[in-house]
């Protein structure tokens, strides 16, 4: 195989909504090939097929976190993470990788346990791991198919990507604190439409806030805020996509009276503002904007 072997491609389609595939492609490095310091607008996946390298990323807090990866592991990028890649000098990585973000993508990720404190990809099947590579390699291989036939291998993709994982030890190695997390979550989805607080959500479980938060991030990877946040603004772009619910009753229905400040956590979340976000869904969808 010569010394760098580099392939790739960038989706054809249009933009999709739920999932949606930006660029894919593989990589075969030379010793010490280097990628980075840079930051990605999108979820960035590499699965890693042979050999070994380092990932230097920033976590929830901007501390910087070293890596080391081997075959059969991989490396989760999040949007705005600061992030460099190293191939080793001796055994320098070949991977596989995808660029994707979606509606579907925050929540099946936010399930799987990865974060941007915990973003290594390990395998919990073996069956799994080897059905996703071959869904990677697919699209990397079929770059010339239509719109609809690639994604909907890249649907498999983060299917068997989510259901493959290993939970981060840090959800499996106290009970207690999976309990507190359970009832927090809970709380949140029975309750997120109304004008609740972290306080709230702490007392539910029963423990002062400052502790509680400290568990909360300390498992999930992402404060119970932004659990609260991203919670909302999913079942927001629900209501703009299957409702035709004005911006601002959107916005009461997910406990945000104020349409200028729900207006502004929605496109702080997806990019955009729900008024173009609802367009942009219509249009995909064939329906009239409302």
């Amino acid at each position: 195989m010569p010394t760098h072997e580099l392939e790739f491609a960038t989706f054809p389609g249009q933009n999709f909504i739920d999932l949606m595939p930006y660029q894919y492609g593989r990589e075969h490095c030379e010793p010490g090939h280097a990628f980075g310091p840079a930051r990605r607008s999108h979820y960035l996946f590499h699965y890693v097929i042979s050999g070994s390298g380092t990932l230097m990323a920033t976590n929830e807090t901007g501390m910087r976190t070293e890596y080391n990866l081997r075959g059969g592991q991989g490396f989760l990028i999040f949007p705005g993470q600061i992030n460099t890649y190293v191939a080793d000098l001796e055994d320098p990585w070949e991977y596989i990788w995808l660029e994707f973000d979606g509606i579907r993508v925050k929540e099946a990720l936010e399930q799987s346990g990865l974060s941007m404190s915990h973003p290594i990809y390990r395998t919990q099947s073996t069956e799994l791991r080897l059905l996703m590579e071959k869904e990677m390699r697919y699209l990397v291989e079929h770059r010339d198919a239509s719109a609809l036939h690639l994604i909907g291998h890249a649907y498999l993709f983060l299917d068997y990507l989510v259901n493959s994982i290993e939970p981060p030890q840090t959800q499996s190695a106290n009970k207690l604190q999976d309990f507190y997390i359970r009832e927090a979550i809970s709380y949140i989805k029975q309750n997120y439409q109304n004008d609740i607080s972290i306080e709230d959500i702490a007392r539910q479980t029963g423990l002062n806030r400052s502790y509680f938060g400290k568990v909360f991030k300390g498992v999930l990877g992402k404060s119970p805020q932004q659990y609260l946040i991203t919670y909302r603004m999913s079942k927001a772009a629900e209501l703009l996509k299957l409702t035709t619910l004005s911006i601002a009753e959107v916005g009461k229905a997910v406990g945000y009276p104020n349409q200028l400040h729900f207006s502004r956590a929605f496109k702080n979340t997806y990019g955009c503002s729900p008024r173009e976000w609802r367009k942009e869904s219509a249009k995909q969808d064939g329906t009239p904007a409302h």
